[in-house]
């Protein structure tokens, strides 16, 4: 019987091989009819039909979601950076949408590096004049996504990242720019600004912004949760989570009550402020109360009704009790998990922006993986000729993403472990109220 099985053992192991060497030879033909539409595409983007160049990006879009395209980025990469700029410049609002999300796809596939700053450097000014070309929701929606990817991949100082969460804030808090036109923005711009805006927020230290903004941007946040659009009122309260998670609030209550050593008049302007904080907190403790019990007819998007109940309990237990929620989920087999609120906006937006190309992306991008923490399981057959493109690419001494792979994950690490050190007392201020 043992020698029966060896023997069956050994004719399924050449029967792999074989089917192995067929499977990665029809692999490379596909790979190689992949890579010639890709350049074909790249090049229509040179055409004057905006409708050429809109079908062209259409495509990049889809080859960019169904595979990690190292090899195109690595030969085509300032061909195609230039032409999707000169579309954000000069094409319609669709190509201007498509433009910006072949950008933002270009950057997440190279990963963080010098190439990932010049994308971050290069794109800035235009996305910014995009801006102002025209209030056309989608194609808003579509730049702050870029804007907001380019600048979590390729933003190193604080500053940066900064810069561009006032760029976004300008949208729909117009007083805290300069020669910004006052246009009401629709509900649709609300939500992707605000959700933009705390993507970025989840990778600051609470210390670099000034107390001032964080007051302002909290006190906004917490307007929008009176609103009536349900989408708005869900990203209000993500963004809130995540600078309650950061302890920004503590942060201000503790500097007001530290204010109270100087004259008589300074000390009345501190405690004005702490009594303004708590105020404020008691606020927002009330407003996330009444929105994870709400009966509905309150906003137009009725599926969403049962997300929102779902999402403000959690930011109520989180408020009153310090529980992060933890969520799983299968990708190939291992488990991808997040235990903050920074983590799950991070992993929620990624999932947006990538839409089907999601799992393909946590399957082959390490620059995702290193994000999440997530080790893919690997495919004995397919896989192992996969593996072996992606360790070329990223493994490489001559690879800017080897180089900077490390220093973002140590960014990462660095801010995570200040954020459990400042998480949002409730009770601050309480034993002197």
């Amino acid at each position: 019987m043992i020698d029966s099985d060896d023997d069956n053992s050994s004719v399924s192991s050449s029967s792999t091989m074989r089917s192995a060497r067929m499977s990665v030879s029809g692999t490379e033909e596909v790979e190689l009819n992949k890579d010639s539409l890709l350049d074909e595409a790249v090049d229509n983007l040179y055409e004057k039909r905006g409708s050429t160049r809109e079908k062209a990006l259409a495509s990049i879009i889809e080859a960019f979601n169904s595979n990690l395209q190292l090899e195109f980025v690595e030969k085509k990469f300032a061909t195609l950076l230039h032409r999707c700029l000169n579309s954000i410049k000069k094409g319609s609002s669709k190509e201007i949408s498509l433009a910006s999300h072949t950008i933002g796809l270009l950057a997440l596939t190279i990963g963080p590096g010098d190439k990932a700053r010049e994308i971050l450097e290069e794109s800035i000014t235009p996305v910014s004049q995009a801006f102002k070309s025209g209030y056309e929701s989608s194609k808003i929606a579509s730049l702050l996504e870029c804007l907001a990817i380019i600048t979590f991949v390729g933003g190193i100082e604080p500053e940066e990242t900064e810069k561009s969460m006032q760029i976004m804030w300008q949208l729909v808090h117009p007083k805290l720019g300069s020669n910004v036109i006052n246009v009401k923005p629709s509900a649709v711009v609300i939500t992707a600004v605000v959700s933009a805006w705390s993507f970025l927020l989840t990778t600051m230290d609470r210390w670099s912004l000034s107390p001032k903004l964080w007051l302002e941007s909290i006190t906004y946040l917490s307007s929008l949760l009176d609103k009536d659009d349900r989408s708005v009122r869900i990203a209000a309260g993500e963004a809130l989570e995540v600078i309650f998670e950061m302890g920004s609030l503590e942060k201000f209550a503790t500097e007001a009550e530290g204010s109270n050593n100087g004259s008589v008049s300074e000390g009345n302007k501190s405690k004005e402020g702490l009594l303004h904080i708590q105020g404020l907190r008691a606020k927002i403790l009330n407003q996330v109360r009444d929105l994870s019990v709400e009966a509905g007819g309150k906003g137009s998007a009725k599926k969403d009704l049962n997300y929102q109940r779902s999402l403000f309990k959690d930011v109520l237990e989180f408020l009153e009790d310090g529980y992060c929620p933890e969520t799983s989920m299968k990708i190939g087999g291992e488990s991808l998990q997040t235990s903050t609120w920074s983590q799950l906006i991070q992993l929620n937006f990624l999932r947006r922006f990538l839409g089907g190309g999601f799992t393909k992306h946590m399957q082959e991008n390490e620059f995702l993986q290193d994000v999440f923490g997530f080790t893919p399981k690997r495919n004995l057959v397919g896989g192992e000729h996969v593996s072996n493109n992606l360790k070329r690419m990223y493994k490489s001494p001559n690879s800017v993403i080897n180089k900077a792979r490390t220093q973002h994950l140590n960014k990462q690490r660095m801010l995570s472990e200040r954020k459990n050190i400042g998480h949002f007392a409730v009770n601050v201020g309480d034993e002197d109220s």
